[in-house]
């Protein structure tokens, strides 16, 4: 199981501590107010009220051995970079934060953050790319260079197998999952549509009408799939 700590419960904080427990990460919050730990305590592994400037007591907590520290501290820049500069510190080799500008993450790279997350740009990307595109339900950039999407089956895919569409050769894209409709029928003879996940599909597996599509490739091949693929509004 992976463990995270997530550093600032602000509604940045908050979320991502909530949605990483959700899907079965161990989740450690930190925050100085003693509010905002009451508030996650019930929903993550382990809550604790500190002063993440306190090296002393961020210490006790052995954070180098997370698989990722998330810093989610507000607008507070000093409290954020020297929170950093501690983690870097005190060993713990991967490190998200949030940031209020290009500056302070120009500052936070400086320090050795590997990855720095600006809300509103993320936020703005992600609309741009929907309102381009009629297909594109998520829209995600990685400080990798590569962009994950959720693509409802454009009409040309559907009826076709994995293999017959070979977008890893084809495209440099590949297709990580497909979530489809589920029908079933109870034992009183109604019709149920349930929401699965095929996590693990073959080159078999054949795309039907409505399928969304979770791909992942390099930015330039997954913009030129949405441009090619005719989901754009007229």
């Amino acid at each position: 199981m992976a463990r995270y700590a997530v550093i600032g419960l602000g509604r940045f904080g908050m979320t991502v501590a909530t949605i990483l427990a959700e899907y079965g990460m161990e989740v450690l919050a930190i925050d100085r107010k003693q509010d905002l730990i009451d508030e996650v305590s019930s929903k993550v592994a382990n809550a604790v009220c500190m002063d993440s400037t306190d090296e002393t007591a961020l210490r006790t907590l052995n954070l180098n051995e997370m698989d990722a520290v998330i810093i989610g501290i507000g607008s507070d820049i000093q409290e954020c970079i020297l929170t950093a500069a501690i983690l870097k510190k005190i060993g713990v080799s991967m490190i998200y934060s949030k940031v209020e500008d290009r500056l302070h993450g120009r500052i936070m790279e400086l320090i050795g953050v590997q990855h720095v997350l600006l809300p509103e740009e993320i936020v703005g990307n992600q609309l741009a790319k929907k309102l381009i595109s009629t297909n594109i339900l998520e829209y995600i950039n990685l400080s990798s260079g590569h962009t994950i999407i959720e693509l409802i089956a454009p009409a040309e895919f559907v009826g076709k197998t994995l293999q017959e569409l070979s977008l890893p050769l084809n495209r440099g894209i590949n297709v990580i999952a497909i979530k489809y409709k589920y029908l079933s029928v109870t034992e009183e003879g109604e019709n149920v549509v349930e929401n699965r996940l095929n996590d693990m599909p073959g080159a078999n597996d054949v795309i039907n009408e409505g399928d969304v599509l979770i791909l992942l490739g390099a930015k330039g091949n997954v913009d030129k799939l949405i441009y090619d693929t005719g989901g754009r509004k007229e």
